[in-house]
């Protein structure tokens, strides 16, 4: 979302000036959005390290995160790559997508900046008691 509003404002801007939407102002609103990938379908044993390690051979690795749950404290089996260019995280994502790391495929995509609230999934399971009303976790 913020990459299309980003573009959005640039192609407005753009248009108000001259008439045309020039390629290159678009062209680098979409290299500048690009140096924080998405890495999915990670190994449980997968560690920041490790995951570091693993791409680093593609340019300068500023931060790798692997994303544990907060509850158990166990990987949920995605993570995330920065680099300091976003040359070396297109380099990265055109040879490590579908590779196998630590015995699985993964996957790799640009990462995208994530809007709106978040899901609650907090207990509960209250649902429609049929009179009305919703019930709570005991029937309230």
């Amino acid at each position: 979302m913020a990459f299309c509003n980003k573009v959005g404002s640039l192609l407005r801007h753009s248009i108000s000036q001259n008439g045309q939407a020039p390629m290159a102002s678009m062209l680098n609103a979409a290299r500048c959005m690009s140096s924080k990938l998405f890495i999915g379908g990670l190994s449980f044993g997968t560690s920041d390290e490790s995951l570091k390690e693993a791409f680093s051979s593609f340019g300068d690795v500023t931060e790798a995160r692997v994303i544990m749950d907060r509850n158990t404290g166990k990987s949920r089996g995605f993570g995330f790559v920065d680099f300091a260019s976003d040359e070396s995280a297109s380099s990265a994502l055109n040879a490590m997508d579908g590779q196998e790391l630590h015995g699985r495929n993964i996957r790799v995509s640009i990462a995208t900046e994530r809007t709106g609230p978040r899901p609650y999934n907090g207990g509960g399971g209250g649902g429609y008691r049929g009179d009305g009303g919703f019930s709570g976790p005991s029937g309230y």
